[in-house]
């Protein structure tokens, strides 16, 4: 009888193993296989249905008169989506038109996920933000600064050793003095191959070009200026030396699979190829045509070798708006930790002081630091960032709001479909959180 019992025991044990396995092992790829964002009424988070309506409409106008070739928007609040859109004219081909999970170069937005990743390595205690970057990349310990010179023979320009090494703050601030290669020695950094923000097409690892760049003279002192370049390109190897692993490993590891950001790369997987917007640009004559992007062939096919974290990903409105909801909520979303509130609190306060402007600039983010300072509607506490091919994004704790415009317009000329984007989200509000 007990040996009936022991064998009766085992054989349910198994089969209870058989049913909670899996389930423990879905359980655990949840967040990749995580169910669409949560979608809400507009007026239950104070914004209206009629006032979101009038996005749409300036953003079909401006495809029916061949301002934009196509865009995607998403507004969210309070952590649910109020407005998800597409707009695009009718594919000749298909009579299709532009998904709401179209797939779109999102160039310098990729800047923010490696600032992200900065702050993971920071929170595990494996670098701090004012050590110099030569602790971790040797070639850095020496550098140097063209100084423009009045010579009437010669490149005009000097080259002296900078003041003081430079620091990962540097780097996230912008403020290292390190350009895309248009400074006062473009010539040197147009013989070494080293101008433009465009990497994805190399066939050697990023680290090899970070060395190289680090032998070439900067535009400015470290701390003196904000100057847009390399600078988050750095940190991103920065984060393959540190971390051990490739800065697309690191990303999809630490961020991306667990915020279940499916369609976020660095190059395109094949069978997601149909889903990679067309680019357009701004004509002489003011309209968006469509151009042949000399880029696409490297997203799509490779070499696949080098991952720019200051502009190589790829990713759709939705996925975005999935990693600027755990920015907003304070470095969590859906039960994912990311980074600690006070991380986020850090990277989003402002670090440079009058060296940007209107505004202030944190560990990777444009900050209004000052509202009407620079005109435009939004809160104090407010961060953003865009692209290269004029996509945009910005997050407004104060008034919960997360806001995507995804297009692909390259070169953007005279275009003010951002700013006509901002003015038209800020204007749905009909409740205002901060007012509260």
């Amino acid at each position: 009888m007990e040996g009936k019992l022991r064998n009766q025991f085992r054989n349910n044990r198994q089969q209870l193993n058989h049913v909670i396995l899996p389930i423990l092992f879905f359980g655990l790829l949840l967040p990749v296989f995580a169910a669409k964002l949560p979608t809400v009424r507009p007026e239950l988070v104070g914004l209206s249905t009629a006032r979101l309506a009038r996005i749409g409409d300036v953003m079909q106008r401006y495809v029916d008169q061949g301002r934009l070739g196509g865009a995607v928007i998403l507004v969210a609040r309070n952590g649910k989506v109020a407005t998800l859109q597409s707009f695009s004219k009718l594919d000749p081909t298909t009579g299709a038109v532009m998904p709401t999970d179209a797939i779109f170069r999102i160039a310098a937005q990729s800047k923010a996920l490696t600032s992200v990743a900065v702050m993971i390595l920071f929170e595990e205690g494996r670098l701090l933000l004012d050590d110099p970057v030569s602790k971790y990349i040797p070639e850095f310990k020496d550098t140097t600064v063209a100084v423009p010179a009045a010579a009437k023979k010669g490149p005009g320009y000097i080259i002296v050793p900078a003041k003081r090494s430079i620091t990962i703050r540097d780097l996230l601030t912008h403020t290292a003095g390190i350009s895309y290669g248009d400074g006062p020695a473009k010539d040197l950094y147009k013989a070494a191959g080293l101008q433009g923000w465009f990497l994805a097409d190399r066939n050697v690892p990023v680290g090899d070009l970070i060395k190289k760049l680090a032998k070439l003279p900067f535009d400015a002192q470290p701390g003196e200026k904000w100057i847009y370049g390399y600078n988050t390109d750095i940190l991103g190897y920065l984060v393959e030396v540190v971390s051990g692993m490739s800065l697309a490993d690191f990303i999809k590891a630490k961020i991306t699979d667990p915020l279940a950001m499916a369609d976020t790369h660095f190059f395109l997987p094949e069978e997601k190829a149909g889903r990679l917007a067309a680019v357009y640009g701004i004509g002489k004559d003011g309209t968006a045509e469509l151009v042949a992007d000399p880029k696409e062939n490297a997203y799509l096919k490779g070499p696949r070798l080098c991952y720019g974290g200051g502009a190589g990903l790829l990713s759709t409105a939705e996925d975005y708006a999935r990693f600027l909801l755990m920015l907003q909520s304070g470095g969590e979303w859906g039960g994912v930790h990311i980074l600690s509130p006070k991380s986020i609190e850090l990277m989003t306060a402002d670090h440079v002081g009058d060296l940007y402007g209107s505004q202030g600039f944190g560990l990777g983010f444009w900050v209004t630091k000052e509202l009407g300072k620079n005109g435009e509607p939004g809160s104090v506490g407010a961060f953003g960032w865009g692209g290269a091919y004029h996509t945009t994004y910005w997050v407004d704790p104060a008034e919960k709001l997360v806001a995507v415009f995804m297009t692909q317009l390259l070169p953007a000329t005279g275009s003010d479909a951002q700013g006509k984007f901002k003015a038209l989200v800020y204007q749905s509000i009909i409740e205002s959180y901060e007012k509260r």
